[in-house]
């Protein structure tokens, strides 16, 4: 299935796990530079450390400062994630997927991103042997319409949108192995929060396919978007990276 317009993505694999607010930074500079027609679709898998990303709402909560300790506390790093939602939690164990696509009028398309979005990270994990399916789990934390869930029981996948004009940010916060620690740093998160969840609704793939690491993960994620796209892999230049460096500090979690 294409993913909208799209036919091909450059595919870049740095990540910063010892500096995470690097992520959402490099996302939005990457966003401006697809806007801006500077560079063209862009794919980013990497792999992160341990650290909490907080949504908007979370951050004008009054229990963000009591989160934002909860999670370093619990060894986890926080960070102001590019995209909306509720807090969610990055590990060692996890994948971080943003495609980055330039469209026009990308507020006209935005379902249509989320339905694809979703069906990418759906059949990557049903051809893995996982009963894979769209939707919310109830109960789950960042809850959303287009989370990927097992058995219609416990999250796997969340996904999250951030456009402005010229471009639209698909992210997916994926988790691999882990769900443990992802259910351990989140309750005293929301707790904080004063959000009410279900922590028996956090899954991982592992726990669905024994043996699963995080190269089998993104070999089947690139096999699923290599099908309809042709995936260019290059190396982050330097200047978008030091561009990324300027404003780091910005999504870093006070």
């Amino acid at each position: 299935m294409p993913f909208v317009s799209t036919g091909s993505f450059q595919l870049l694999r740095e990540g910063f796990p010892e500096q995470p607010e690097l992520g959402p930074a490099l996302s939005r500079v990457l966003l401006d530079q697809v806007a801006a027609g500077d560079r063209p679709a862009t794919i980013r898998l990497s792999r992160p450390g341990r650290v909490v990303a907080f949504g908007r709402r979370d951050v004008r909560s009054e229990g963000y400062p009591v989160a934002v300790k909860a999670a370093r506390d619990a060894g986890f790093d926080a960070m102001e994630r590019l995209t909306g939602g509720r807090a969610a939690a990055y590990s060692e164990g996890g994948i971080s997927l943003t495609m980055t696509i330039p469209d026009l009028s990308p507020a006209e398309r935005t379902n249509k991103r989320f339905v694809e979005a979703a069906e990418v990270a759906r059949s990557a994990l049903a051809g893995l042997g996982i009963d894979a399916r769209t939707g919310e789990v109830p109960g789950e934390y960042c809850p959303g319409d287009f989370s990927v869930n097992a058995r219609g029981e416990v999250k796997l996948v969340g996904i999250g949108q951030r456009m402005v004009k010229g471009a639209a940010h698909v992210g997916f916060v994926i988790v691999v192995n882990g769900s443990d620690l992802i259910r351990e740093v989140l309750e005293p998160v929301y707790g904080a929060l004063g959000l009410d969840w279900n922590p028996q609704t956090v899954g991982a793939i592992e726990d669905e396919v024994p043996g699963a690491d995080r190269a089998l993960v993104e070999s089947a994620l690139l096999e699923r978007i290599g099908a309809n796209h042709r995936l260019e892999r290059i190396t982050l230049d330097e200047a978008t990276l030091d561009s990324a460096k300027q404003i780091a500090s910005d999504y870093r979690s006070p």
